[in-house]
């Protein structure tokens, strides 16, 4: 086994074609020089530089173990550079998770940002409940997950959408505030509430006769139902549709109306109208996890992700006020 001095001492004797300049390139001796090259072709069985009057060049063995010992030696460097890059967070691979409504433009707007940021690092995004996410960042299969806090200790996706429990301590995983995510009700555009004051919030006790479109958990409790518990009435039977297109179907067609988180706004077509609800409206807060030994470049993915949150509040609270 040729150890890595000694090929580099190779490979300064072969490029210099001399000991002693090895030797003032390397701050070895002469002498200590020549000892390490006489052991290195004993490892070699045979010698490796033919000594000529002016210093020496490399035999055919001498040669063909100089490539080897560049490639090795390249490498060595390379992977000192990408570790280099990994713990300085320009190199390497995120695993980066996130519940489903912040797949529609959180997520993927902080990604583009952080790809023209870290062209280098490879992004791995899955998509899963709260609770899921959170076990599988416990399990070191993650490396950065956007959560939802609903209600408080209880990580849920909103909108009837379950979440799932955390399952107890999150094992060393910390978490950072991208957003207080306000629901606000998506309308057909012919309601009689779709058409009020631009910025005039709908009352939700004007909506208990209304037919919403959900999916509730079986046993579950939503945030529609803790809103409108609040606002003093139980919400009629709901339609059960699980995903935001078929919601909006449902809606425009005139069939019911549904709550729309703010992380979701963007997706909501043009011929609904999405209103605050004001006093009753609900609300979750979404946040980062990272565990504690989250690179460097989750780290800096999370700060994208916060400020694309900032960015995306006021777009929707923009959006429900008709602007």
């Amino acid at each position: 086994m040729f150890e890595t001095d000694a090929l580099r001492l190779l490979d300064a004797v072969a490029r210099t074609g001399s000991f002693t300049a090895a030797a003032a390139e390397l701050s070895y001796t002469q002498s200590a020089v020549s000892r390490r090259i006489a052991s290195l072709e004993q490892q070699a069985d045979g010698p490796l530089f033919e000594r000529l009057p002016r210093g020496v060049r490399p035999t055919p063995a001498g040669e063909l173990l100089w490539e080897h010992a560049r490639a090795v030696l390249n490498r060595l460097a390379r992977a000192r550079d990408d570790l280099a890059g990994i713990h300085g967070g320009y190199r390497g691979r995120v695993r980066v998770g996130a519940f489903a409504t912040a797949n529609v433009a959180l997520v993927p707007a902080a990604l583009r940002a952080f790809r023209r940021e870290f062209p280098e690092v490879e992004l791995a995004p899955v998509e899963g409940p709260s609770g899921g996410l959170l076990r599988r960042m416990r399990e070191g299969a993650l490396d950065l997950a956007v959560v939802s806090d609903y209600p408080s200790g209880l990580p849920r996706d909103g909108g009837g959408d379950p979440g799932g429990d955390p399952g107890g301590d999150p094992g060393g995983v910390g978490f950072t505030e991208l957003t207080r995510d306000e629901l606000f009700v998506a309308l057909p555009r012919d309601h009689p509430l779709a058409g009020g004051p631009p910025g005039d919030p709908v009352d939700l006790r004007d909506l208990r006769e209304e037919t919403w479109i959900e999916a509730p958990p079986p046993g579950g409790r939503t945030m529609l139902a803790d809103a409108c518990a609040r606002a003093g009435f139980t919400p009629r039977a709901s339609i059960r549709i699980s995903e935001w297109t078929g919601k909006y179907g449902f809606v425009a067609a005139g069939l019911g109306v549904t709550l729309v988180p703010a992380l979701a706004v963007q997706a909501v077509p043009e011929g609904l109208v999405v209103r605050s609800l004001g006093a009753f409206a609900p609300h979750r807060t979404v946040y980062a996890a990272l565990p504690g030994t989250a690179p460097p470049a989750a780290r800096a993915l999370a700060r994208l992700l916060g400020a694309e949150a900032r960015r995306q509040a006021v777009r929707s609270s923009r959006r429900a006020a008709g602007q």
